[in-house]
């Protein structure tokens, strides 16, 4: 392959993955307000007493990461697999049990991934 080819085909894949940035971000922010109010609120009641839920709150149980740190170490799509049985928790003792609709499943996996940098 000649160096130009190779230029415009980098340029093009550049291209092609700051578009692709840009409409994931934009699919996270088209979310419906409803539903990352509702995520939201789910997450308050039922994560916030351990859990920073906010975009600048500190986890109140020092073990338990903030949600808009979740995708540093773990990838968000695979939030939905990890919630697909509409339970929620964790291999930590302390932690309990949540039992979730799958629209709850979704306004709660939309308001945290809205959550991250």
């Amino acid at each position: 392959m000649r160096r130009n080819e190779w230029s415009t085909r980098l340029i093009a894949a550049s291209i092609l993955a700051v578009l692709g940035h840009l409409i994931a971000a934009g699919s996270a922010m088209a979310q419906p307000v409803d539903e990352l109010k509702a995520g939201q609120d789910l997450v308050e009641v039922n994560c916030g007493q351990c859990h920073a839920v906010g975009m600048a709150d500190a986890s109140p149980h020092q073990a338990a990461p903030a949600f808009r740190k979740l995708s540093d170490n773990f990838p968000m799509d695979a939030l939905e697999e990890a919630f697909s049985d509409g339970r929620i928790y964790s291999g930590h003792p302390d932690m309990p049990e949540f039992i979730a609709t799958p629209d709850q499943v979704d306004a709660i996996i939309a308001y945290i991934a809205s959550l991250q940098g």
